[in-house]
């Protein structure tokens, strides 16, 4: 039977969250933060950063636990069953697959405003913030370049990606300290006598709208690639939250580097009237950087095409993880038998990348989509990790959280709020998607004869529940979230705090010990032979 191969290490697996989360969040959301918070946008960043943190946490123990290829969308199935594992699954695969278009569009964009005489041509390739039909041509040959990169081998995929994610580092660090010492302005910081100009809640829109729960979604990538990794239970929780705290650091000193260069001339009407085509880039011009200007516009491909080239491999294995829960037909299960890669999900990804490409077009619209994914397949995160500690508890666990039983039901609520955050009717349309591919997984329960349906349907109740009572309450919410304002603000922000914690007790409640967690746990106890075979040593677990 084909296997995917272990050969990735701890530094190649962090490298793999750094390369997918220096992307292009870094080079439109400080612009996109400021626009919307003002200068209070360096909080939203560390309250981006916390929630994050509290779901990465929860992934982490579960990566550890299943180091199998494309593990976020399976891990659900082994906690609650077949219907909620589909919601989540589903919802995860639409946000990271999404994520490879943004990538290409991003790199379009930047480039279509290039100042040098003999780029004129690019000056077309972009209109009123989406792609024109030249500029959607070469964003799909940039798919195109993404899809062949990862197309071979793994192998080959760590060393460009490693290589890669450093120069994504060293570029941004290089942005930080030109535009720090060229031309600080710290009166922007206060400008109009306000740190909060837009007022808080503009804060809080900017952590879900803005793009920094986008910036932060790389997470995901290293737990993902779990199944190639070489010792899963050390590798995992390093790359995880070692790539997070790194590209917090990354994203304030950006978001303080790019409040501080802007010329008070052009805060005369607010940071809300602000616009820029290449933010980075146009901040360079303005101060005469013209080495970092090249720098820029170089980085411009590189950085969104690193990231693209992640999720390339990752959504491979996302889709090989949902055929192996018999969602999708058997032919995405295949792996190559040399190279191991499972070369039709690639080919699977690379239609619906180009399809989401054709329908959105722009950086901004198609990044707010990927954030409101993102937090629903987050969603099902903590409630599965604290399950499984009842429903599995005799499972290897290589890593186990200290203080979980706070910090997931803190990362359901901040999953929750940030959702809420994200405005109506953003939210509702994203909602309405993520319900779309529900006649999928219908079609294949139809298939088994809707085998164990009812009992897999009860244990998912709460997560489609959950979801119609966010939607009411986004559309009933304060004006300041784009409600009604039926709920005024601040109650609104309670209800959801208080709606959260009892879905959460109730998707805790909901969980069993399922067929596939009895099939996952030879999986897990196959990782744990073999770590002792490394170690020489008895299993022993390890609490962080």
């Amino acid at each position: 039977m084909n296997k995917l191969q272990r050969r990735m290490g701890t530094f190649a697996l962090t490298m793999v969250g750094m390369g997918s989360i220096i992307g292009s969040g870094w080079l439109f959301g400080a612009w996109r933060a400021a626009q919307i918070a003002g200068p209070a946008a360096i909080f939203s960043w560390i309250i981006g950063m916390i929630v994050i943190l509290f779901i990465a946490l929860s992934y982490s123990e579960l990566g550890s636990m299943f180091p199998e290829a494309g593990g976020m969308v399976k891990y659900t199935q082994y906690s609650h069953g077949s219907f909620i594992g589909f919601l989540a699954g589903w919802a995860n695969w639409i946000a990271i697959v999404s994520v490879i278009p943004v990538e290409a569009i991003a790199s379009v964009q930047y480039m279509s405003s290039l100042p040098w005489k003999w780029a004129q041509w690019t000056h077309g390739l972009v209109l009123n913030g989406s792609l024109t039909g030249k500029g959607l041509g070469i964003a799909s040959l940039l798919l195109i370049i993404y899809f062949f990169i990862n197309f071979w081998t793994v192998s080959f995929f760590s060393k460009a990606n490693s290589f890669i994610t450093i120069f994504k580092i060293i570029i941004p660090g290089l942005t930080i300290g030109a535009l720090l010492f060229a031309g600080f302005h710290s009166g922007n910081f206060t400008y109009h006598h306000s740190v909060a100009p837009n007022g808080w809640a503009s804060v809080f829109t900017a952590v879900a709208t803005s793009g920094i729960i986008f910036a932060f979604n790389g997470f995901q990538s290293p737990i993902n690639m779990a199944g190639e990794v070489k010792n899963p239970s050390r590798s995992i929780p390093i790359a995880v939250i070692g790539s997070v705290l790194i590209a917090t650091v990354i994203y304030v000193l950006l978001q303080v580097a790019f409040i501080g260069s802007v010329d008070p001339s052009l805060l005369v009407h607010g940071w809300h009237q602000l616009n820029f085509n290449s933010p980075f880039a146009d901040l360079a011009i303005a101060l005469n950087l013209n080495w970092l200007v090249i720098i820029l516009y170089s980085d411009a491909f590189i950085s969104p095409s690193g990231t693209a080239i992640t999720y390339t491999a990752t959504t491979s294995r996302m889709i090989y993880g949902m055929q192996k829960n018999e969602y999708l037909p058997k032919v995405f299960g295949k792996l190559h038998p040399i190279y191991g890669i499972p070369r039709p999900a690639m080919f699977l990804n690379l239609a619906v990348s180009l399809l989401f490409l054709f329908i959105f077009r722009g950086w901004g619209t198609l990044a707010e989509v990927i954030s409101v994914a993102t937090l629903i397949s987050y969603i099902t995160g903590p409630v599965t990790v604290m399950t499984l500690r009842r429903t599995g508890k005799l499972l290897y666990r290589p890593l186990r959280l200290k203080g979980l039983s706070i910090i997931a039901p803190c990362g359901f609520v901040f999953a929750s709020l940030t959702l809420y955050w994200a405005r109506w009717p953003l939210t509702g349309e994203v909602l309405f998607i993520i319900m779309g591919g529900l006649p999928i997984y219908f079609y294949y329960q139809a298939k088994v004869k809707w085998k164990g349906f009812r009992k897999n349907f009860r244990a998912g109740l709460w997560m489609v529940i959950y979801l119609l009572c966010m939607m009411l309450v986004s559309y009933l919410g304060s004006e300041k979230f784009g409600g009604k304002n039926i709920i005024p603000y601040g109650w609104d922000m309670l209800i959801i705090s208080g709606l959260s914690l009892v879905f959460y007790v109730w998707g805790l409640k909901s969980g069993f010990e399922t067929e596939y967690l009895q099939e996952a746990c030879k999986v897990n106890e196959e990782m744990r032979v073999r770590e002792e075979e490394i170690t020489s040593e008895p299993y022993k677990e390890t609490a962080v």
